[in-house]
């Protein structure tokens, strides 16, 4: 009964997505009933993981699986923007040639597989969850089949996806030729030296050889330089609500994957991993700013900028350091419900037959509609971490992380990044309010998708105002 209760959210969505699955064979395209019962499992979810929040660390499954503070926040946010996403995906994928229902159906499956990863404390579970998610997200890119910037967008992320996959399950083998266990906790205590199997020099060298494999699938899944190849690409291919998918939740659970990897089993070599992330996070921070300032499309223009912010969040970890982790969970929650609100706004500015996916089409937007402007521009801005949005207080707390860890020239190297970064945000908010439309269509947004970027934007606003909240639970998580 302990298994169960500590799965049970996963047990529940899982079957919950079966059962949507089988109903949406017998249910109408134009039908949005099989979207009011995803929105049904996912809240019914949410109040279930949100309940394990400040219960003891549970671990169960055979060690498979644990249940903490960190799993239980973070699952909480996922399903919340989970429900954003689905909300401002209803009327896009309706107006289009896309399986609505099947589209549906693989959010929840993707959904599934985070929450799995977020929970895992074992390696073949880590690589069940990633895997769900991944295939759930190659689908997901490839709906639209009349678009075949689509097919080839999914393409490219399916073939090297499965690359990434190959390295991540090589590194682990490695890593479990060397200690002789897949249990994340039991290969730190191994490592470490504290259990009754103590490693050879020739075992050390293979565990750290599998490490730098470990390190290649986790920074692919991120869309760290110089593993990125694939986010412009599939960010300008998928359906925007697609694109909207991949570049918000799943970068909470990616971070919680590098967190139970390293952090929860190979903490011991943290003084390997520590160089190769702060490499990593230099070059993305640097190769993102730049290459985004060319973009006009910008829905690439936002790919490069998560490569961006994918380097800010590995600052803080590199400090290796409880504050470090706690700022760069804080940042990762706030950079994905901050991206929901842009793309949410991308998506109700959209209709059918025009895709709002270059600047162009930004332009005027405040004389169209000042509501999405201001929402956008909420984003914007806090995207650059400009005060008073949260991701001025996101970028500040990784920035002491990185100071207080000796990493000052990581920080030094940030700031000036941030600031070339900031010219292409603010670029799009002197086109939405500056310039003139250049379509003059007007846009209107249904109630519900109203209320719930108003309530998007609010956050993004109020929490930058006071930050303690999120804050608490992830020093809780990490204290």
């Amino acid at each position: 009964m302990d298994n169960l209760h500590i799965a049970l959210p996963e047990i529940f969505l899982l079957t919950a997505t079966c059962a949507i699955l089988v109903v949406g064979l017998f249910t109408e395209a134009k039908s949005h009933f099989v979207y009011w019962l995803s929105q049904v499992a996912l809240v019914v979810t949410l109040v279930m993981s949100f309940s394990q929040v400040g219960e003891d660390a549970m671990t169960g499954l055979s060690g498979a699986y644990t249940v903490d503070s960190l799993s239980a926040t973070l699952k909480t946010w996922i399903l919340m923007i989970a429900i954003g996403i689905l909300l401002y995906s209803r009327d896009y994928v309706g107006d289009r040639k896309i399986q609505k229902n099947e589209y549906f159906v693989l959010c929840l499956f993707a959904i599934s597989g985070m929450m799995i990863m977020v929970s895992a404390t074992h390696m073949l579970t880590v690589y069940l969850g990633l895997e769900l998610l991944a295939l759930s997200q190659y689908a997901m890119v490839a709906l639209h089949r009349d678009n075949s910037r689509a097919a080839e967008a999914a393409m490219k992320y399916f073939v090297l996806g499965a690359l990434a996959s190959g390295m991540l399950l090589y590194g682990m083998s490695m890593i479990y030729g060397a200690t002789g266990s897949l249990d994340l906790h039991l290969i730190r205590d191994i490592l470490a030296g504290t259990s009754a199997e103590a490693l050879s020099t020739e075992r050390t060298i293979g565990a750290r050889f599998g490490l730098t494999f470990l390190i290649v699938g986790i920074a692919f899944k991120l869309g760290a330089v110089p593993f990125h190849m694939w986010v412009p690409d599939v960010y300008e291919g998928a359906p925007t609500s697609v694109t909207m998918f991949i570049s918000t939740a799943p970068k909470i659970a990616a971070f919680a994957m590098l967190i139970r990897l390293l952090v929860g089993g190979l903490d011991t070599l943290n003084a390997d991993w520590q160089q190769m992330l702060a490499i990593m996070s230099a070059l993305s921070m640097v190769v993102g700013n730049l290459i985004a300032i060319a973009q006009t499309n910008i829905k690439r223009m936002l790919a490069y900028s998560t490569i961006s912010h994918v380097g800010f969040l590995l600052m803080g970890i590199v400090g290796v350091t409880n504050e470090g982790y706690s700022a760069s969970m804080f940042y990762a929650i706030t950079y994905a419900f901050t991206t929901l609100a842009a793309f949410g706004v991308l998506l109700a500015v959209s209709r059918e037959g025009h895709e709002a996916d270059t600047l162009d089409d930004l332009a005027g937007l405040g004389r169209r509609n000042a509501f999405l402007a201001s929402i956008m521009m909420l984003s914007m801005i806090s995207l650059a971490g400009v005060p008073p949005a949260v991701g001025f207080y996101a970028k500040l707390s990784v920035l002491q992380a990185a100071v207080g860890a000796g990493f000052a020239w990581l920080a030094i190297l940030g700031v000036i990044m941030s600031v070339i970064g900031a010219f292409y945000y603010l670029r799009v908010i002197k086109m939405m309010f500056f310039d003139d439309p250049t379509d003059p269509v007007e846009i209107n947004v249904s109630g519900d998708v109203t209320a719930g970027l108003a309530v998007n934007g609010i956050a993004v606003l109020a929490l930058g105002l006071a930050p303690g909240f999120i804050m608490a639970a992830c020093i809780a998580a990490f204290g």
